[in-house]
C-alpha cells in the first residue's frame, strides 16, 4: 500500500543544524532528562540530569500514588522544566511509561506535572516502550546488515524485551516486572532467604516463558542491556572480576549468591553497586537470571543508550516524513481490508474543510495530522460489523498496540472514530486531557462533515464546498443544485446540526 500521502499528513519538526532538542523519560524508577543538539541528522548530548523519583514506590495496590512520591517527582520535574526552559515545544518530548500506566486516575497527575515541566507529557504502552527502547539502542549500537539482536530494559515496573534488526524492532514485548515493583512484591519485608529467592524466580521465570519458545526461534545474534538496572549489574560483575563490564550466564549465579549472603535488602554489599541502586537490586538480578535462563542467554553486553535516546531519534524520524505513525496507519488498513478509495475521498476532504478554519480555531500541524489518520481509519470497524461501525473502530484504535502512538494519541483518535456518525455520548471526551479537548472537539467537527459528504461513495467538487469558523459558529456553504440532486445527504445534513451540538458547534448548513 502507498503511502505517500499519509506521509505528508505527520506533523512536521522543524530541525535545523545546531537546535537543541530534550527528551524526558518519567521512568518507574528514575527520572531521566538528555538535551542534545542536532547536527547534520544526529544528537550530541549537552546534558543530561537524573534523579531516582521512585515512582513505584509510592503506587499502592489500588492506582494511588502517595503524596510523598507526588511531590517528589514534581519538584523533579520543576527543575527539569527550568533547565529546557528555552527550547521550544516542539522540540521536547516528555514520556511516561509504566507507573504512571497504572494510575488510577492518571490526569490528577499528568496536570500538575506538566504545569511543574512546562510541556506535555504522553503516556505510551508498554510495546510502545519497547520500541523506543529499541530506536535509541540501535542507533548508538547499529548491527551488521542482516544480523538480528536481543534488546531487554530492566526499568521499575516493566521489562521490555525486543527483537531487531537494522533499526527496526521486528517483536516487542513488555512484562509488568520492574526492579521496583518485583523487589516489593517478593521481600516486601526487606527480608532475604534463598526459599523466597526460588519462589520468585519460578513466578518470574513463567512470564518469559510466555513468548520464550516463539523469541528462540526467531533467534539472534546478540544481546544487549538497556537501563540504569543492567548497567549496575555490569559493573558489579567487573567489580567482582566475573568479567569486563559485560553480563554472564556464569557470573549472573555468582552475583547472586553474594547478594544472599545479606540477611536483609539493608545488608546488601556488593562491589561496585551504589547506596541509591541497593534497595532495588534483588529484583534487578532476580529478573536478568530468569531472562538469562528462559531465554538461554548466555553473554549480554551493557548499551550506551537507552529510551530517551530512542525519544529524540524518534522526533528526528517525524521531522524528517520517517514518522512510525504512518507506516502503523498502512498496517492497521491492511490489517482490517478498509476500503482505501473511500477513505482518501473522505481524507482529501477533511483536509480541504481543515485548511479552511484551521486560523480562527487555533488549530496545528498535529491535529491535521490526527484528522488525517482518523479519516483513512474511519471504517476500520466494518471489519467487525455495519451496525455500529464506528463503535468498533474506536475500541480497535483505543486498545491496540499501534507503533508510534502515545496513550492520549489513541484515545483522541478512538473519540473521533466514536464521534463521527450518529448521536454523541455524553461521556464519550472524559478521557482527554484538559488541554486537547477544545481542539478534539473541533476536529471531531470536522471529520463528521467529511463523513457524511460522502455518504455515498462519491467524489465531490471541494472547490464548492465552503466552510467558516468563528469561535462555536461552523458555517458549511453548498452549491444548491448539488445540493439537491442528493436528497439522501440533505436528509442527514439536516440532523447535523442538532448531532454537533454536544461538541460545543453550532453548525449552520446554508446553499447558495
Amino acid at each position: 500500500m502507498n503511502n505517500t500521502r499519509r506521509t505528508a499528513l505527520s506533523a512536521p519538526l522543524p530541525l535545523e543544524d545546531g537546535d537543541l532538542m530534550a527528551a524526558i523519560d518519567l521512568g518507574s524508577n528514575s527520572f531521566h532528562m538528555v538535551v542534545a543538539r542536532y547536527v547534520q541528522g544526529q544528537i550530541r548530548v549537552v546534558d543530561r540530569i537524573r534523579e531516582m523519583v521512585r515512582m513505584a514506590d509510592g503506587l499502592d495496590a489500588h492506582g494511588g500514588l502517595s503524596a510523598q512520591v507526588r511531590e517528589r517527582a514534581l519538584h523533579c520535574l520543576s527543575r527539569f522544566g527550568e533547565r529546557i526552559r528555552d527550547i521550544p515545544a516542539g522540540r521536547v518530548r516528555a514520556i511516561a511509561t509504566n507507573t504512571v500506566r497504572q494510575l488510577r486516575d492518571p490526569q490528577a497527575f499528568l496536570q500538575p506535572a506538566e504545569a511543574a515541566l512546562g510541556h506535555p507529557i504522553e503516556i505510551v504502552s508498554g510495546r510502545e516502550e519497547a520500541r523506543l527502547v529499541y530506536m535509541g539502542v540501535a542507533q548508538a549500537q547499529p548491527t551488521e546488515p542482516g544480523q538480528r539482536r536481543l534488546v531487554m530494559d530492566i526499568g521499575g515496573g516493566s521489562t521490555e524485551c525486543i527483537i531487531g534488526s537494522g533499526l527496526d524492532a521486528i517483536e516487542r514485548e513488555s512484562l509488568q516486572m520492574g526492579c521496583v515493583a518485583t523487589t516489593r512484591r517478593f521481600f516486601p519485608n526487606g527480608k532475604l532467604n534463598r526459599k523466597k529467592w526460588q519462589q520468585a524466580m519460578s513466578e518470574i521465570a513463567a512470564e518469559f516463558q510466555q513468548f520464550a519458545l516463539h523469541y528462540r526461534s526467531i533467534g539472534w545474534q546478540d544481546v544487549i542491556g538497556s537501563s540504569g538496572t543492567i548497567k549496575a549489574i555490569g559493573k558489579i560483575c567487573t567489580e567482582m572480576k566475573l568479567t569486563k563490564g559485560a553480563i554472564t550466564a556464569e557470573a549472573l549465579p555468582r552475583v547472586r549468591e553474594q547478594l544472599l549472603q545479606a540477611q536483609t535488602i539493608d545488608d546488601i554489599d556488593l562491589p561496585g553497586l551504589s547506596r541509591e541502586r541497593q534497595p532495588v537490586i534483588a529484583g534487578g538480578i532476580l529478573i536478568l537470571e530468569a531472562a538469562f535462563s528462559v531465554l538461554g542467554i548466555e553473554r549480554m553486553t551493557v548499551s550506551r543508550a537507552a529510551m530517551r535516546e530512542g525519544i529524540l531519534y524518534d522526533m528526528i524520524g517525524r521531522g524528517s516524513g520517517d514518522d512510525p505513525r504512518d507506516a502503523a496507519i498502512d498496517l492497521m488498513m491492511e490489517r482490517y481490508a478498509v476500503d482505501e478509495a473511500q477513505a482518501e475521498r473522505v481524507e482529501t476532504t477533511a483536509m480541504h474543510l481543515f485548511d479552511q478554519v484551521a486560523a480562527n480555531w487555533a488549530l496545528e500541524a498535529e491535529d491535521r495530522a490526527k484528522l488525517g489518520w482518523a479519516a483513512w481509519l474511519h471504517e476500520i470497524g466494518l471489519a467487525i460489523a455495519h451496525s455500529q461501525h464506528h463503535v468498533h473502530g474506536a475500541y480497535l484504535l483505543e486498545h491496540s498496540d499501534i507503533s508510534g502512538f502515545t496513550r492520549q494519541q489513541q484515545q483522541v483518535l478512538s473519540v473521533l472514530l466514536r464521534c463521527q456518525r450518529r448521536s454523541i455520548p455524553k461521556n464519550a471526551f472524559n478521557a482527554i486531557p484538559d488541554r486537547l479537548l477544545l481542539r478534539t472537539r473541533r476536529i471531531a467537527a470536522l471529520l463528521r462533515l467529511a463523513v457524511v459528504l460522502h455518504r455515498s461513495h462519491e467524489a465531490i467538487d471541494l472547490a464548492a464546498i465552503r466552510l467558516k469558523a468563528r469561535d462555536t459558529q461552523l458555517t458549511l456553504t453548498l452549491p444548491e443544485a448539488w445540493l439537491a440532486a442528493r436528497p439522501l445527504l440533505k436528509t442527514d445534513l439536516e440532523g447535523e446540526p442538532e448531532d454537533q451540538r454536544p461538541l460545543g458547534i453550532q453548525l449552520h448548513i446554508q446553499t447558495d
